[in-house]
């Protein structure tokens, strides 16, 4: 998928994403080595976007398979389309045939609706990207439906048989944590951990996502998330979430955050109705102000030492 690690940093920037050396190295080796790439951390800080990231670099499509409490076998791999498998014998009645030969017709893959395990196995021009989000949703008995796949890149299917990969897509899991994601998992992963990112990260992501770089809003916006981060809110911002506030502003022609922009930022930055009455306490949303501008000036002395 990628000539060097220089040339995976290079792709994911131009799809506007940016990454640090130390996983910018696990996703070269992960994909040279076709092995997948289990990511945790909390919500909001970029492990999705990232498979959607090297899929744009690769100019190749996401299967995407969302993971939660009791999703089973047929949603993750698919099933047998009976209606089409009766419109079909419908057609033969009445022909005499080789009704074994006709049973093998009926249990083919062009009677299966594929899911997305299969339908990433399926590819044949070029890998795909297979997006098992939010892994810590299901239980150890659908972890082990995965490790056929991840260790063999085929599946095993009642009536239909063994279904061999043609392509070996670039796999990524993520969790949020919820649960702890068993060890044979881990095994035949590479491990990333993600964090929110540092002001300066988060400021250089705004700018680049924005297209030009505004130093001034985008380090106020980036220690606004920092600040709201620290405050142990309910649902802290992701960086999405500062994206929608960076273009919310710019919008307004807004160039600078103040006290009195509270109630136009609120719909933005609080999710909760815990969190939109902490931030409408006396001094709440100014202390924020105060320091998501303190921060923008330790950005500006870093720049300029």
């Amino acid at each position: 998928m990628f000539s060097s690690s220089r040339d995976l940093a290079d792709r994911l920037l131009a799809a506007k994403y940016i990454v640090d050396e130390t996983v910018l190295s696990a996703i070269y080796l992960a994909a040279r080595m076709r092995r997948p790439v289990l990511i945790e951390g909390p919500p909001g800080c970029g492990k999705t976007e990232l498979a959607y990231a090297v899929a744009r670099s690769t100019e190749t499509r996401v299967e995407r398979l969302q993971c939660y409490v009791g999703i089973n076998e047929e949603e993750a791999i698919g099933k047998f389309d009976e209606a089409l498998q009766r419109l079909f014998l419908d057609a033969r009645t009445g022909i005499s045939g080789d009704w074994e030969a006709i049973r093998r017709e009926l249990h083919g893959l062009e009677f299966f609706t594929k899911g997305p395990l299969l339908r990433a196995l399926l590819y044949e021009d070029k890998p795909c990207v297979l997006l098992v989000d939010e892994i810590d949703k299901v239980d150890q008995e659908f972890e082990a439906l995965l490790l056929e796949v991840l260790s063999d890149w085929q599946l095993s299917i009642p009536k239909l048989g063994t279904v061999s990969a043609k392509t070996i897509p670039f796999v990524v899991l993520t969790s949020n944590e919820e649960r702890q994601i068993g060890h044979p998992l881990r095994r035949r992963s590479f491990y990333i951990r993600f964090g929110h990112p540092s002001i300066e990260r988060e400021r250089q992501i705004l700018a680049l996502q924005a297209g030009r770089n505004d130093g001034n809003i985008h380090g106020q916006i980036a220690g606004l998330a920092q600040a709201l981060r620290g405050w142990s809110l309910e649902k802290p911002p992701s960086i999405a979430e500062m994206l929608d506030v960076a273009h919310a502003l710019e919008i307004l022609g807004v160039e600078e955050i103040q006290p009195q922009h509270r109630d136009l930022l609120l719909p933005l930055i609080a999710k909760t109705e815990a969190d939109r009455q902490r931030l409408l306490l006396r001094d709440g949303f100014a202390t924020l102000v105060a320091d998501s501008l303190q921060y923008k000036l330790v950005l500006a002395k870093h720049a300029t030492s």
